[in-house]
């Protein structure tokens, strides 16, 4: 499983797709203080992207991956 839900936590792996959204949405609702590990992540949907920024989850873990640490851990966390 591409992300898997820990308490408070999230964790992506790998290749996250658009499959993921509709159960990453309903976490970021359903739980406070929500954050997220995109260490492990080298692929991320939009989908999943434009649910983070709105959600503004805090990022636990930046990615390791360079394009997602250059380019998507800065917007995660400003």
């Amino acid at each position: 499983m591409p992300i898997r839900y820990e308490d408070g936590l999230a964790r992506f792996e790998g290749l996250c797709a658009v499959d993921e959204a509709l159960p990453l949405a309903e976490w970021l609702e359903a739980t406070e203080a929500a954050r997220v590990d995109l260490a492990a992540c080298t692929e991320l949907h939009t989908a999943l992207l434009q649910l983070l920024l709105a959600a503004r989850p805090a990022l636990a873990a930046p990615p390791e991956d360079a394009f997602l640490r250059r380019w998507v851990a800065p917007l995660l966390a400003g």
